[in-house]
């Protein structure tokens, strides 16, 4: 397909060839940004991880993103080996030897370090943690409204690998993308263990009906923030939003769609399985959330 879009698709911007990488308290150029084989992460896709936006100086609910990071570094048992001082102050001199000041996003990624031999069982991590932070100029650059296909893989019971674990293991996630490319779309609709619509492979979704907003339980899927800032200004402004149940004949016959995620913000949806969803284009729902949302940004970082 030609006009192949992605949910995190960006401007091209020649300044990221020149980027600087915080590696473990160290600030070093894109090309020395290197760990080691041995390391837990690539081994083992041991560590977890956050996305970050940066608005006008503004590091848009750094306090909830640090709240997740340190709740799932927990939840694994991992030692990050900084406080939330100490992520906030690298996120802030990453940002301060790259100049930047809005349109950047930032992956702030920490795994349970070098191995000393390669195999699973996490007390062959001894050197302590491996601490990255990837901060890009990004400029979200989506031509049209994403097309989804729902996929066979789905999103598990919570004593397999709870969904709600911003893991570096995201090879299920990346087996729905490859899915749901193969069968002409973007990205992946993913349904929960009962049948019902969850998540896509990257972003949380939502549906549009009767100028209700609904979307699925949380159970079993990542509880985005940006998720739960639509969420909260609906409530604020009246609009009856509900985290429920439902299936795709829902789905197919809802007047709008979209996705919501750090990067973009909320992505609209034209198509699922081949079937155009209200217009097909953004609908005023949609239009009225992301206003919503921006003031909401404006206030955070006021």
């Amino acid at each position: 397909m030609t006009d192949k879009i992605t949910t995190h698709q960006a401007q091209e911007d020649a300044r990221n060839d020149m980027i600087l990488i915080y590696l473990n308290g160290r600030i070093v150029p894109k090309a020395e940004a290197l760990v080691s084989v041995y390391d837990s992460g690539f081994m083992m896709g041991d560590g977890v991880w956050e996305g970050l936006r940066l608005y006008d100086g503004c590091w848009a609910f750094l306090e909830d993103h640090l709240d997740r990071l340190f709740e799932a570094a927990k939840a694994i048992d991992l030692d990050i080996g900084l406080d939330r001082n100490g992520v906030k102050n690298a996120l802030f001199e990453t940002q301060k030897a790259n100049g930047m000041t809005s349109d950047a996003h930032a992956r702030f990624m920490v795994t349970r370090g070098i191995k000393t031999r390669p195999f699973q069982h996490p007390a062959l991590s001894q050197q302590g943690p491996t601490v990255t932070i990837i901060m890009e100029h990004s400029k979200p650059s989506i031509p049209r409204p994403i097309r989804l296909a729902t996929v066979p893989h789905i999103r598990g019971l919570p004593m397999s690998q709870d969904p709600k674990l911003n893991s570096h293991s995201k090879l299920n996630c990346i087996l729905a993308c490859i899915a749901a490319e193969k069968a002409g779309a973007d990205e992946a609709l993913m349904l929960d263990v009962h049948g019902f619509v969850n998540t896509t492979n990257a972003c949380n979704f939502f549906i549009v009906r009767k100028g209700e907003v609904w979307t699925s339980t949380g159970d079993y899927c990542m509880n985005g923030i940006t998720r739960q800032k639509v969420i909260d200004v609906c409530k604020a402004d009246g609009i009856p939003v509900f985290e429920r149940n439902y299936s795709l004949v829902d789905t197919y016959g809802a007047d709008e769609a979209f996705l919501t995620g750090t990067f973009g913000a909320q992505t609209p949806v034209g198509a699922i399985d081949g079937r155009q969803i209200g217009s097909g284009e953004m609908g005023p729902m949609t239009k009225r959330i992301r206003a919503l949302y921006k003031a909401l940004i404006e206030k955070e970082c006021a």
